[in-house]
């Protein structure tokens, strides 16, 4: 019998990056909206939305902003879908 593959969705719990580096999420499912703290977000927004297709990036950490683990909600069609984490390293 022949199989073909549906991948549904992968996100991702954690995820690593440098001072440097910034975080692409993307979705062709839905309207993505990832979410982070107001009061705890490494990048200058703490709100990221995108229609279907479309590559949402945080773009770099702030300028001055310390290292460690800062969390966010993922949403599809405003629906949470789930939870991750982005931590941020030493250089």
């Amino acid at each position: 019998m022949a199989e073909k593959l549906v991948l549904v969705g992968v996100v991702p719990q954690v995820i690593v990056i440098a001072k440097t580096e910034q975080v692409v999420w993307f979705s062709d499912a839905g309207n993505l909206k990832v979410e982070f703290d107001p009061k705890r977000c490494p990048f200058s927004s703490n709100v990221f939305q995108a229609p279907p297709g479309v590559r949402l990036s945080s773009g770099t950490p702030r300028p001055g902003t310390k290292p460690g683990s800062y969390k966010y909600r993922i949403a599809l069609n405003d629906l949470v879908i789930g939870t991750g984490e982005v931590i941020l390293r030493e250089s």
